[in-house]
């Protein structure tokens, strides 16, 4: 769609479809542009009658095809009677080039940082309340782009808030330069010779998907004072990430902490995959004003703050120093599972002198299997800078819970777990902000937009600690309304789909039932069912939730019903449903959704003959097995980069040990090689969709992406011209610059388009 307009239909298309085109470009426009909140910060005012708020926002842009980031800055009061005010600055302001923004812990200042283009020096400016009061330049031969990813991102303010740590990538290595008499030696970094050019020396691996050419994230700090910058000395055997400074201790030095990834023989894909051994680790901070080497003596080796673990993330300490806690996926290294059932735990800090490891004290383990309703263990990928509540002692972060995300309280003194959002929302909660007893948070569901919500605790001595929750009117709802309308006719219902055969060798946790997400119109005609879209999530150690998403809404608002399966082995259920998956990847996922599908039917929700599914990664991985298992069951199909060839994908992908994993289980870590004979690579064809190819009759649409690491754009491309050769009605786009997720702005919008055009197509009467 690079250069074309919004809505610009290609030709040689019959009239209706040509219609569907026009008029779904323009339904999707209203869906594709709406900003969203991605963050929020809040400070105390001055005369402290007040919070000051800050969100970052982003907005995509169809035509730049780039995603605009966006602050909106806010002030929120109570009266007496609890009456909430809420001021906002009249407009937003664009942040242009930022790639990320910070808030010092004060509120005064915000350093916004802009990484370099082609050769050009990564960009730390400060603002102050009403300009800009610092610049600093860092070139690239210090170091490269700053991470800003939200996994090695790691970019944190130092109490005095004189230093910034963060995670950068190390400088590049040697490589060597030519001219027209062959090798030119000694070529220093600031070296210009146009009559020469630089080689591409020894080749590296890079972190995989989403991280191309990141390498070597590296520790710095900035003083922003004088501009100086000082490279932490951590050796090469880690790469960095999460950096946090560590409470005052005796002496005159500090300590960073920070996440630590050792380098082994090859390095795997890190981005969707907890499963990556690590740990936490203390460093003396450099003392700025001494020379370099100076720094080094002054430095002592590294100290391993969690080595009794095999995964140790998002270092938080709470606000009386006294205690480092953190989140483990030990659980996901264990059995190879790419993201599992994560558990909170605890360490004390020394205050008196030099961190050194100590006893892990766990906090809330890990929830084998749940009973029904109650808390089905923690599933957290991400952590606001300051997640504690005034007492000092409880924590407060999102996680998912069944089929959708909630806020928890857990306090760290007794371990006790709270769902602090209301326990009678079907709707997702996600966490923006905690002051003092107080929350920012969204709140959405499958057809309501994100609303931001204000959370207030409680306290009555004849009860427990109750939370009051109310709505924020903000100008971001009053640019949501044409999406409200369109949303207005619908509902939705989580459904509990039983398990059709149980097994003796399941578990308790397999055998429980799972969930399916139901949304469909309110209005029904003649009892007639609108065409049902099955939409399957990948991972397939992931989970789709209750929260708002613009793709699924617009396909609900166009007239199609939505069935989202979280199948055995989503996130959310526990640890042993999530197990009951590796191993049996195309049979009990597939029969999962089957009889999701044929719940609904026999419910009278859906219409047999007209149903259609859709889904990414492993849920292409599904969607492609299930049209050639249940060839007679689906009207279209959409797969969009997916996993079809397990034997091509192993030698292709940035996670080949998914494959292993996923195929035999926890069994596939022992298997792994780089080099699989003709009898894995054989089991491999066998649990592929590719198996089941000379049985597809269904139209699919293939959207993949030449530059995706972790599914290559071959393995689809494989599956689409077998179909061609039979045959098989279908159609292939490929998006030149995207990745994996496929969520560019153009390519996006071209993608949801094109699945609602293809299924309504097919799904005519």
């Amino acid at each position: 769609m690079d250069g074309s307009e919004v809505g610009e239909v290609a030709v040689n298309l019959d009239a209706f479809t040509q219609g569907e085109y026009a008029s779904q470009s323009k339904i999707y426009k209203e869906f594709a542009t709406l900003s969203t909140i991605d963050k929020a910060w809040t400070f105390k005012s001055s005369n402290g009658l007040g919070t000051q708020t800050m969100f970052s926002l982003t907005q995509p842009n169809l035509l730049s095809n780039k995603k605009k980031k966006l602050m909106l800055p806010s002030f929120i009061s109570e009266d007496s009677d609890s009456t909430l005010h809420v001021q906002w600055s009249p407009f937003p302001i664009e942040i242009t080039g930022a790639s990320v923004m910070v808030p010092s812990p004060s509120g005064k200042k915000l350093l916004v940082i802009r990484n370099p283009e082609n050769d050009s020096p990564s960009q730390f400016e400060i603002w102050g309340k009403f300009q800009l009061e610092k610049e600093i330049r860092v070139p690239q031969s210090v170091h490269g782009s700053v991470y800003s990813d939200g996994w090695f991102e790691g970019i944190s303010w130092s109490p005095d808030e004189s230093l910034i740590a963060y995670v950068a990538e190390e400088s590049g290595f040697h490589k060597p330069t030519f001219n027209n008499s062959g090798y030119k030696k000694d070529v220093g970094p600031t070296d210009k010779d146009y009559n020469s050019w630089k080689g591409q020396g020894d080749w590296e691996e890079d972190w995989g998907e989403a991280y191309s050419g990141k390498k070597h994230p590296a520790l710095f700090v900035i003083n922003i004072n004088s501009g100086e910058v000082c490279a932490v000395d951590i050796g090469s055997s880690l790469s960095v990430g999460q950096v946090v400074w560590g409470p005052p201790t005796k002496g005159s030095h500090q300590y960073l902490v920070f996440v630590g990834w050792p380098l082994s023989n090859r390095k795997f894909g890190m981005k969707y995959c907890t499963n990556r051994p690590c740990s936490l680790y203390a460093v003396k901070a450099p003392l700025f004003g001494l020379k370099l080497k100076e720094n080094a003596t002054n430095n002592v080796s590294l100290i391993n703050l969690s080595e009794a673990t095999s995964s140790a993330f998002l270092p938080r300490f709470t606000p009386d120093g006294k205690f480092l806690v953190f989140l483990s996926a030990k659980s996901a290294v264990d059995s190879g599972s790419h993201n599992a059932t994560n558990s909170l735990h605890k360490i004390e800090w020394n205050s008196e002198g030099e961190p050194h490891p100590a006893k892990i004290i766990d906090v809330v383990p890990v929830v084998m299997c749940h009973e029904d309703d109650c808390f089905p263990g923690i599933y957290c990928f991400d952590m606001i800078s300051k997640p504690w509540l005034s007492d000092g002692f409880t924590m407060i972060f999102s996680s998912i819970w069944g089929s959708k995300e909630v806020i928890l309280s857990v306090n760290m003194l007794s371990g006790k777990v709270s769902r602090i959002t209301p326990i009678d929302s079907n709707h997702s909660w996600s966490l923006l902000s905690v002051d003092g007893n107080n929350i920012l948070a969204l709140c959405s569901s499958p057809i309501d937009v994100p609303q931001i919500k204000y959370g207030s605790l409680t306290k009555d001595k004849s009860k427990d600690a109750t939370w009051h929750w109310r709505d924020v009117s903000s100008p971001i709802s009053e640019c949501q309304e044409k999406v409200k309308s369109l949303l207005s006719p619908l509902e939705f219902e989580i459904l509990k789909i039983p398990i059709k055969s149980v097994s003796n060798n399941l578990t308790k946790g397999a055998c429980k039932p799972f969930d399916a997400i139901f949304v469909s119109s309110k209005l029904k005609h003649d009892h007639t069912c609108n065409p049902l879209t099955v939409i399957l999530h990948g991972g397939p150690q992931d989970v789709s939730l209750t929260s708002f998403s613009k793709s699924s809404a617009f396909l609900a608002s166009i007239g199609f019903s939505l069935l989202v399966v979280n199948y055995r082995g989503s996130l959310g259920f526990g640890e042993e449903a999530l197990q009951s998956l590796p191993g049996k990847v195309g049979s009990q996922d597939v029969n999962d959704v089957l009889s999701a599908i044929d719940h609904v039917i026999d419910m009278r929700l859906a219409n047999p003959l007209k149903i259609t599914v859709v889904g990414l990664s492993h849920g292409g991985f599904l969607a492609s097995h299930l049209i050639g298992q249940a060839p007679d069951k689906f009207v279209a199909a959409c797969v969009r980069n997916p996993v079809c060839n397990l034997g091509l994908m192993v030698g292709t992908s940035d996670i080949p040990d998914w494959c292993f994993v996923e195929s035999f289980g926890n069994e596939g870590l022992s298997l792994y090689t780089e080099a699989p004979s003709s009898e894995l690579l054989s089991f491999f064809h066998e649990k592929s969709p590719i198996s089941h190819v000379s049985k597809v009759k269904t139209p699919t649409l293939f959207l993949l992406s030449a530059k995706d690491i972790r599914v290559p754009v071959t393995n689809g491309l494989q599956f689409a011209r077998a179909l061609k050769e039979k045959g098989v009605p279908l159609k292939v786009i490929v998006f030149p610059q995207d990745i994996h997720p496929i969520n560019r702005p153009q390519s996006d919008f071209e993608s949801f388009v094109n699945i609602g055009v293809w299924f309504k197509k097919y799904c005519r009467d």
